[in-house]
């Protein structure tokens, strides 16, 4: 069965990128319209030089806003379980953050930041908090009432069945990465947003696809080792994580 969910989506994604060469070939579309995947490797190949400095520094903010979200998203989750009064108090402004358009206030925080990876950094964290808020409440709230009596009936105290049952969570990356893109529209970036924006300027359209694929491998990559931090932590006890029969 894991060999069939692998190889699936292999196999679908060799033709579609056959079909994506064949189509290119025999209408003889311009590189600087739509580049041939061929193209587009020989691209990522030939400049990895520039792509390969600009995805450190996406994947760096990526990692350090995930870090960031998911400590205090998931502080603020256990401190909203705790007490009613303080969720009721502070979460309408998690949701004002939530709901308010990255683009729209990232110019204001690369004024206000004066510092480009901070700015950046700051922006990537405002997407990735509420999805990690919301789903470790989620998360805490949804813990099997039965198994809540067994930690009471062997006499753990309210943060000990906190500490042992808490649940993290990894979503917003690719929110994160977008972020970085949004910033970069104010000219301050050298994240692999920033190359797509440059090449698009100079027409380079083939290094644009480049970095593109390094941002869905890069997603990719961070969402597979999550998943696999997740069956880790959660093999032995959540049914979520159960082998399917």
């Amino acid at each position: 069965m894991i060999g069939a969910k692998v190889i699936a989506p292999i196999v679908l994604g060799v033709l579609m990128l056959g079909l994506w060469e064949g189509i290119v070939r025999a209408a003889g579309i311009e590189p600087y319209i739509l580049p041939g995947p061929i193209l587009v490797a020989k691209t990522l190949v030939a400049d990895w030089g520039t792509l390969e400095p600009s995805l450190l520094v996406t994947v760096r903010i990526t990692l350090e806003a995930l870090a960031a979200a998911v400590a205090i998203g998931g502080l603020l989750a256990v401190l909203f379980s705790l007490s009613r009064w303080i969720e009721l108090s502070l979460f309408p402004y998690a949701i004002i953050l939530q709901v308010t358009p990255i683009v729209a206030i990232a110019p204001l925080i690369i004024v206000w930041a004066n510092n480009v990876e901070l700015s950046l950094l700051i922006c990537a964290w405002l997407v990735a908090f509420f999805p990690i808020l919301s789903n470790t409440i989620l998360g805490l709230r949804s813990v099997d009432p039965n198994l809540l009596d067994l930690f009471r009936l062997y006499g753990a105290g309210r943060w000990r069945t906190l500490v042992d049952l808490r649940i993290s969570g990894g979503l917003a990356l690719i929110g994160a990465v977008v972020a970085e893109f949004v910033a970069g529209t104010g000219g301050n970036a050298s994240g692999l947003a920033w190359r797509i924006l440059e090449s698009g300027y100079q027409l380079k359209i083939p290094r644009m696809f480049a970095a593109l694929v390094l941002i869905s491998a890069t997603g990719i990559v961070i969402y597979l080792l999550l998943t696999w931090l997740s069956h880790l932590l959660l093999r032995r006890w959540h049914e979520s994580a159960l082998p399917e029969s």
